[in-house]
């Protein structure tokens, strides 16, 4: 008999990012209108837990509520980064 081989942590790791990797080939970042926040992240090298503060704030013009879900407004991100000195 033979049997499949067991899949461990690390093939999935590779086909969770060859599977990424091809979701961003057919649709970059620089060129999607909203941005999750694990793509604003790498878009702008911000960390996640950064963005989360920056996007709780209510005045936040950059941030698109979908029910509990945030994206992040990439032109108007754009626009804040560019006018910020320090975050």
């Amino acid at each position: 008999m033979s049997e499949k081989p067991k899949q461990g942590r690390k093939w999935n790791s590779l086909k969770r990012c060859w599977t990424e990797r091809r979701a961003y080939e057919k649709n970059p970042i620089c060129e999607k209108s909203n941005l999750t926040l694990k793509e604003a992240a790498a878009y702008s090298i911000i960390g996640i837990n950064k963005l989360r503060d920056l996007t709780s704030d209510r005045n936040c013009r950059f941030v698109l509520w979908v029910g509990n879900k945030r994206l992040i407004k990439r032109r108007l991100f754009d626009q804040f980064i560019e006018q910020e000195y320090s975050i």
